[in-house]
């Protein structure tokens, strides 16, 4: 396996196949798996690279909303990590670090500020997976500007005020069957989150210009329209 697909591709597959504690199934289409992976994380930051400021740019003075939202997943992200690391949930540690590679995959730049975001990811992306995927990781880091090896690179921290949600998403119900979601600042009040329900297509479809006898909201979660 390790000469047909190379170590870093052998790693991935018996981290992110199950937890430490239970047998290895090994699989012809699982390591194919890690290997498209491996492929697919190298063009990604390759692909990227015009779009991103040189290393160790100042942090802009403001983000785009979505800039902002990929930041947060990127803490969130660092946060998760290092503590499945440290209780070598190796498995849940791939699987966040492939989410946050997913996002930035979908990401595009935009606005300004959007490009130092992107950056920060994949140098987080890069720094995540050197524990996992020591040869690739290396390599990432060196085509994102680095001359200093990965190695002697700190671990990065979660910043605190990105690991909290500021929005939340609230099902909206008829009698009880949803019918659809909104997405509302959090601790929006109990009267904007009515509004927002009641708007909703399905909802106004399934009222036909009446009124609802009843609209119930749970906080941050549930908006209950009894028709």
């Amino acid at each position: 396996i390790i000469e047909a697909y190379g170590a870093d591709t052998a790693r991935l597959f018996m981290l992110s196949d199950s937890p430490p504690e239970r047998d290895l199934d090994w699989t012809e289409a699982g390591i194919d798996g890690a290997y498209r992976y491996l492929h697919r994380l190298w063009r990604l930051v390759v692909t990227a690279l015009p779009d991103l400021p040189e290393p160790k740019s100042s942090v802009p003075a403001s983000f785009g909303e979505a800039a902002t939202q990929l930041r947060r997943h990127i803490h969130q992200t660092i946060s998760l990590v290092t503590g499945d690391l440290d209780r070598f949930h190796f498995n849940k540690a791939v699987a966040h670090i492939r989410e946050l590679s997913n996002a930035l995959g979908d990401f595009k730049t935009k606005d300004p500020g959007d490009g130092w975001a992107l950056r920060e990811g994949l140098e987080t992306v890069a720094l995540l997976i050197g524990p996992l995927m020591p040869h690739l990781a290396e390599e990432l880091w060196n085509e994102l500007g680095h001359k200093a090896l990965l190695a002697d690179a700190a671990w990065p921290g979660a910043d605190p005020t990105l690991l909290v949600e500021d929005q939340v998403t609230l099902a909206v119900q008829i009698n009880g069957k949803l019918r659809g979601t909104i997405l509302l600042a959090k601790d929006a009040p109990a009267s904007v989150a009515e509004a927002a329900g009641l708007a909703l297509p399905a909802v106004i479809s399934q009222l036909a210009g009446k009124a609802p006898r009843k609209v119930i909201v749970v906080p941050n979660r549930i908006v209950n329209v009894v028709a």
